[in-house]
């Protein structure tokens, strides 16, 4: 599972970097939860909450099976 979900991570990182973020696969553990690091100007943003839950997550949720949900990790 973690090959797909850093697969579908490669598909958004180019909307993220447009508007100088990123992010960076951590962990994908057992029970379905991606573990990631935002970087760049995600990294401390007031809406990278938001970007990481209605649109990381989002997105991982209905693109790979089996992810429950993202969280991120320092």
């Amino acid at each position: 599972m973690k090959e797909k979900v850093q697969d579908a991570i490669n598909r958004i990182r180019p909307n993220l970097q447009a508007d100088g973020g990123d992010v960076a696969l951590v962990d994908v553990t057992d029970d379905g939860v991606v573990k990631v690091k935002l970087l760049g100007a995600c990294h401390g943003c007031p809406m990278s909450q938001m970007t990481l839950k209605m649109g990381i997550q989002k997105y991982l949720v209905k693109e790979v099976p089996g992810v429950k949900e993202v969280v991120s990790v320092s």
